[in-house]
């Protein structure tokens, strides 16, 4: 878990690839991809690419770009060890704190050439990524209209089609999981299909 006070940034800082690494490159790869208008695309896997390669570079992706589109603070401090009931913003504060800690364990997500990925990588990846899910459905449920207002649904609606599309396409998120959205997850998918 996380100590000390963020309240004195609005993010938190986002997970950094380092430039030259082979999931640099996958990055790279992947937004040139995006780049091309097929997020249908864009989220197969590379031919000759390890999966578990692949699914850590697009979940540190993910959740960059949730960070940026959900603003948040936090100056609580202390670890939390068993489930508490909190407010919309904290809990997703707890959340993206969290995912953050996985995403810098580099026994999990391990950043240098030729370190293996653990046993329970992919386990660990869909629970980040389902979270990552809630985040959206929070924004989508509760923050639309100053979405609208900021003239972002565009990048909301980017983002979360290129997050679905991956998610599917490597069935890392239960279809019961992403119920809550499912009308919107068939309207932005049904022409891509």
């Amino acid at each position: 878990m996380h100590s000390g006070s963020r309240s004195s940034k609005t993010f938190k800082p986002k997970k950094n690839i380092p430039e030259g690494s082979h999931q640099y490159e996958l990055l790279k790869h992947a937004e040139a991809t995006l780049g091309s208008g097929n997020l249908r695309m864009a989220v197969m896997l590379p031919d000759g690419e390890d999966l578990n390669e692949w699914v850590a570079v697009n979940t540190v992706d993910f959740f960059n770009q949730i960070n940026m589109l959900y603003e948040y603070h936090w100056a609580d401090g202390t670890n939390i060890k068993k489930p508490i009931k909190c407010s919309a913003p904290k809990y997703i504060d707890y959340l993206m704190t969290w995912v953050q800690d996985q995403l810098d364990d580099e026994t999990l997500f391990p950043s240098k050439i030729g370190v293996p990925f653990p046993k329970n990588f992919m386990s660990v990846a869909k629970t980040i990524l389902k979270r990552l899910f809630r985040v959206y459905a929070h924004i989508y449920h509760q923050h639309f209209d100053s979405v609208i207002q900021l003239q972002e649904e565009a990048h909301l609606n980017t983002s979360f089609k290129h997050f679905i599309f991956f998610v599917q396409e490597f069935n890392l998120i239960d279809r019961k999981e992403l119920a809550p959205l499912q009308e919107l997850i068939e309207k932005l998918t049904s022409k891509d299909r």
